[in-house]
Formats: C-alpha cells, structure tokens, sequence
C-alpha cells in the first residue's frame, strides 16, 4: 500500500531529527537564534567580578525548547519500534512534530517547564554570591520572556509571585555549588517538570510489601514498582535516575544529578551496567506505553548509582523524567569562550 503524505512527512521528520543537533557540542556563533553577541566571552581575568548574565539566558532559552541529541535520537528510535498505526506509533509522531515546532519557533517543548535546577562547577576565586544573582536574574528573565512558565508558587495559598523565584528566600531556582581545580566553568542546568516528579519515589529496604531484599534484585523490584505504579503519569516514555545508598536527602538529590547522564552511555560499574540494560528491556515489556496508551516505549533509559549507606538504612531513590528531558551543560574554557552540549 502506498504510504500516505501524512506517514511520508512523519518519516521526513524522524529522519531530520536524528541529524539534528548532529555536532553535539556547539559553539555560540552557530545557532542562528542565539542571543549572545557574535564573539562574546567570558572575562575570566578576575573571577570575583565574572558576569555570566548573557551566557545564563541564552542557556535557558536552548534548554527550554531544544533537546539534547541523545534524547531525540531516543525517541526517533523508540517511534521506529512502535507498529505503524498504533497509538504508541501516533503518540511518539506527535512528541516529535513537537520536537520540531519548539526547536523552529523557540518555544518551551512543555507548557510545564519544570523546576529549574542547576549544577555549577567553578574555580577558586570565583564569586558564588554574585553567580547566584546572575542566575536568578537569568531566570526571572527567561520567565518574562515566556521561556519559563511561573512554576514557583506559596505553598499553601498558591500565590505566585510571576518570576520563578522562591518568595520566601533563594531555594529556587535550586542550584548546587561546587569549587574545583580545572581553570573552566561547567554549568549544567535541568528543568523537571511537575508530572514526572509526582511519579518518583523512594523506598526503605527490605521492603515486605514488593518482596524486595537488601540486594540488586530489591533494587530492581523497587523499580519496576515504580515504574508500574506510574503508568503514563510521568509523561512517558521516560528516562530513571536511581541512586542506590545514601541517607534521604542525599539519594534523592543524587537520582536527579544521574539524569544529567547522556543516553546510550556505559555504566563504569558492569554489574550495574547489565543490570540497566535488563531494567530497559523487561520495562518496554510491560506494555505502558507512550503517555500511557500502550506500545513497546515504556522508558527511553535507565541510569543506576551506588553511593554509601549507614548500615541501619538502605535507601533506593528513583527520579523519573519525562520523555522532554530538557537538560542542557554551558562550558566556559580558560579563556572565556562559551560551549553548550
């Protein structure tokens, strides 16, 4: 049967967004939406006084309408496996036509652009105070613009305040610190959306209730689990990140630095490198699905971490992300030029 211009166009689309992005590491000069000036640097002669401002704007608008290569070459593959005129099939064109229009008309991929968390490695000398401004005035920026939706609200009353920033302190955006020896700057940055975030979960081994010991296999348990339980509510296909060990607020907040991690990519530690592989295949088993509709995409990957533990506890966090895992790293090398990867 002759494929119709709808199924032609959906091939097209598949097969330009695998090139898309192909160099992976891009400098500023080559997008032709960038914001920065042709040839900015940063000027990294005195630290304490580095201005990041543009450089953090212009991070936040690529994050939030395009995704890294290594997730769109994901989601092409996981439509490809779906059969044609499946929901599954239907679902994943509809996520890449997405893919395309946000990249096209820099618009956020997801009406939800997430809590805003970011990772930042600097040398010594460097002012974190002053970074810290920079990053929430990039924010706010990024949220006037309507590249960030305000997702920051009061708690209880629900009030927002309209910029992304955290009303009672500087806790949002959510940024971690961090001094190192290399001469360069590394800021990675994720936006996590409400959904998925909903769907991750933490458990206490042993655990009677799935059958889950003090082992991998627990571990393994403790993901299925979770994955079941979640269905289509994190927005799937989605991508695990699984810290195993830690006390509660180091595991969780260890489960969602692992996300940062490119698809494709081998686990140092071969026992939880095999292990991650049988986790992706025994969950796009179960049949979920794409959104929930059923279909052979369940998850995208799995990421596995070991951390340490107290002997009295042993903690399995699991971070879910969605399908539009928007993470992005901005690179500033020793003589201030800027990379995004």
């Amino acid at each position: 049967m002759k494929p119709s211009s709808a199924d032609q166009n959906s091939a097209t689309d598949r097969a330009s967004l695998v090139s898309c992005g192909s160099e992976g590491l891009f400098s500023l000069g080559t997008h032709a939406k960038s914001l920065l000036p042709e040839g900015w640097k940063a000027n990294l002669a005195d630290p304490g006084l580095l201005d990041l401002g543009p450089a953090l704007l212009e991070l936040l608008r690529i994050t939030t309408s395009r995704l890294p290569k290594d997730v769109i070459e994901a989601v092409v593959a996981g439509r490809n496996a779906e059969a044609e005129g499946s929901r599954g099939a239907n679902t994943m064109d509809t996520m890449i036509a997405n893919i395309v229009l946000a990249d096209d008309h820099v618009a956020p991929l997801c009406q939800d652009t997430g809590t805003v968390i970011l990772w930042v490695r600097h040398p010594f000398g460097v002012s974190q105070r002053r970074l810290k401004v920079q990053i929430r005035e990039a924010v706010a920026g990024a949220t006037a613009r309507s590249w960030l939706r305000p997702n920051c609200v009061v708690a209880l009353s629900g009030k927002n305040p309209g910029n992304n920033l955290d009303p009672f302190g500087e806790t949002h955006p959510v940024i971690h610190f961090e001094e190192w020896e290399k001469p360069s700057i590394e800021i990675s940055i994720m936006l996590k959306g409400g959904g998925c975030e909903n769907v991750g979960a933490q458990y206490r081994l042993p655990d009677a209730a799935i059958g889950a010991g003090r082992d991998l296999m627990g571990v393994r348990r403790c993901i299925i689990d979770t994955v079941v339980k979640a269905q289509g509510q994190g927005c799937s296909p989605g991508i695990l990140g699984v810290c195993i060990g830690g006390d509660r607020v180091v595991s969780y907040e260890r489960s969602k630095e692992i996300l940062l991690r490119k698809l494709g990519t081998t686990n140092a530690d071969p026992k939880l490198d095999a292990l991650e592989k049988q986790l992706e295949t025994e969950l796009n088993s179960l049949g979920i699905g794409p959104m929930g509709y059923g279909g052979r995409t369940t998850v995208l990957g799995v990421f596995l971490e070991e951390l340490w533990r107290h002997p009295a506890s042993f903690f399995v966090s699991i971070s879910y992300m969605c399908w539009s895992s928007r993470r992005m790293t901005l690179r500033i090398d020793p003589n201030g030029n800027p990379f995004f990867e």
